[in-house]
């Protein structure tokens, strides 16, 4: 008896949906994303304004992007995925379509329809694809996950009200609470 083939997706289907319409791609696999919420947006744009700062602050060069942007994981036709924030240390992954390979840092804001791909697929995908530091906030429990894939350090779990130190930068510490 044969089995009938699951279709895989690429890049091109990604730029063929319909205007509005967002979706990621991992392995081949499409993933259709809901708008986000009120909170959700708050949180990237805080965020993204404090980690901007730091950097600009520090004379740092990286990069700080707040989805919608593109990242190209694998620098292949199958993975894309629009964290909801980036940060991007090194210039030559930039070009006008977004992020060819792993970001350094990656944020994402956990939504009911989200966190089964953000607990899981995700933290598999950014790991092995290199990325350096990944948070999980998740705004219903007011916990944060926090990897340290760089320096391969157990998972450390922060509350909102806790000062969350930044990996990849030793002396920037992140309140959430403050920030909403």
């Amino acid at each position: 008896m044969a089995f009938a083939h699951e279709r895989i997706y690429t890049i091109d289907d990604i730029y063929a949906l319909p205007e509005g319409q967002r979706a990621e791609l991992i392995d081949g696999h499409l993933y259709m994303m809901a708008p986000p919420n009120f909170r959700h947006q708050k949180l990237v744009m805080e965020l993204s304004a404090v980690i901007h700062r730091y950097i600009k602050n520090h004379g740092g060069d990286c990069e700080v992007l707040p989805a919608p942007f593109a990242v190209f994981l694998n620098e292949d036709d199958r993975n894309y995925v629009e964290p909801d924030i980036s940060v991007i240390c090194d210039k030559d992954k930039l070009n006008d379509k977004g992020c060819n390979g792993a970001p350094d840092w990656i944020i994402e804001i956990v939504s009911p329809s989200t966190q089964q791909m953000d607990y899981g697929i995700k933290l598999f995908k950014y790991r092995t694809a290199g990325v350096r530091e990944y948070w999980i906030i998740n705004p219903t429990t007011r916990i944060v996950n926090v990897y340290d894939f760089e320096n391969e350090k157990a998972t450390c779990q922060y509350r909102f009200d806790d000062e969350i130190p930044v990996c990849i930068y030793g002396n920037l510490n992140i309140h959430i609470s403050s920030l909403l």
